[in-house]
């Protein structure tokens, strides 16, 4: 799990509330972009104890177990992370203006690195996750793998010249 620096590496993760676009909703101002990964409860105390934003679900029915995860900044702003797709047809290297489209693509996994950045506010501190690379491989469905092979062309309106 750990890495270089403080950075943490996690692999073969679940990703949850995705938001790469940055839109504004419920919990979200308008352009911050962020996402969160389901921890393993190993994880989860380990990053606790050292101070990480580690979060929980609340239980619903009595029962139920708990569930951590760990909110992910994802800024473009000083040094922006690695964000790397990959399909049958190879890897892709996202920019800033195209991560959105994670939003929606069916993950089949995630791995990724997060650093950390070390607040204090009012006397208290923590740790914020910013990504610092993540290499997500998308489940494919069966009619996008049928015609992966066909190139893709820029739409023209119709016309075949």
């Amino acid at each position: 799990m750990a890495y270089n620096d403080n950075s943490v590496m996690m692999e073969d993760v679940r990703i949850i509330h995705r938001n790469f676009k940055g839109a504004e909703g419920q919990y979200n101002r308008e352009g911050d972009r962020n996402f969160s990964v389901l921890l393993d409860d190993h994880t989860a105390e380990r990053l606790d104890t050292i101070g990480w934003n580690v979060k929980w679900f609340k239980l619903k029915e009595e029962g139920d177990l708990p569930q951590a995860f760990l909110p992910v900044t994802v800024n473009f702003k000083g040094r922006p992370p690695r964000v790397v797709m990959i399909t049958s047809r190879g890897r892709t290297t996202l920019t800033e203006d195209e991560v959105e489209i994670l939003d929606w693509a069916d993950i089949q996994t995630a791995d990724l690195i997060v650093r950390p950045y070390e607040w204090v506010v009012n006397g208290k501190t923590g740790i914020k996750a910013y990504l610092q690379s993540i290499f997500v491989t998308i489940n494919e469905d069966p009619l996008e793998l049928k015609y992966s092979s066909i190139d893709d062309v820029p739409a023209r309106g119709g016309r075949t010249q």
